[in-house]
């Protein structure tokens, strides 16, 4: 119960502070909207594959933004006081919980606009998209907040963040766009429960590792 209720608390706080300065939601929305815009005023129309392309391209470089102050914004001095206030495992759980709720209105939104702009190709399953959609931002979410959390203990932790989450973002990028391909396509839905399911044990593993390795970079 004492870890529910501290990993509540937590939640609280960071939509607090979100609220005051609201920096991931306006920061990613200009982006989101202004990128749009541009690809809009470049192709006017565009093919379903090229379609399904740049949306993942756009949501990938807006949950970087989003999700990248999750650790690295932090001081030392808030670090520490966290640190005799609360356990770790707490403060990884609150940190993806929120950022996980973060991308997925992001996601909506972003996709919404995007659809206005760009129609849904011909065909499309629209539901299985959608679907694609919150299963990237939660798969964006939980890699991108370990990452932050590794990344914050070093002198340089934009620049280790992306070297870091390539290698793990780039086969889970594999399957969601393979994953909205086949929505695009408007196959049958029985087609996509492979990837899926492979993108509900990417999260559970990365997850995993991130409640086993966060507790000894919280000692340092």
């Amino acid at each position: 119960m004492q870890l529910a209720q501290q990993v509540k608390h937590l939640i609280k706080k960071e939509v607090v502070l979100e609220w005051r300065s609201k920096y991931a939601l306006n920061g990613v929305l200009l982006y989101v909207v202004s990128t749009v815009f541009v690809c809009y005023m470049s192709f006017l129309s565009i093919e379903k594959l090229t379609w399904n392309a740049l949306f993942w391209i756009i949501m990938l470089f807006a949950s970087i933004n989003a999700i990248a102050k999750s650790f690295l914004q932090e001081s030392k001095g808030r670090q520490l006081y966290i640190y005799t206030l609360i356990s770790p495992t707490a403060l990884i759980l609150a940190k993806t919980i929120y950022n996980s709720l973060l991308m997925m209105i992001l996601t909506v939104i972003a996709l919404l606009f995007y659809t206005l702009v760009f129609d849904f190709p011909k065909d499309t399953d629209i539901l299985m998209y959608f679907v694609a959609a919150i299963l990237g931002s939660l798969s964006f979410s939980t890699i991108f907040t370990m990452v932050s959390a590794i990344a914050s203990k070093t002198g340089n932790g934009g620049m280790l963040m992306a070297i870091l989450s390539f290698p793990i973002i780039i086969p889970v990028l594999i399957v969601l766009i393979k994953f909205a391909k086949n929505a695009v396509d408007g196959l049958d839905r029985a087609v996509s429960l492979d990837e899926i399911g492979l993108l509900g044990v990417i999260n559970v593993l990365v997850m995993t590792v991130a409640l086993l390795l966060f507790p000894y970079l919280w000692r340092d």
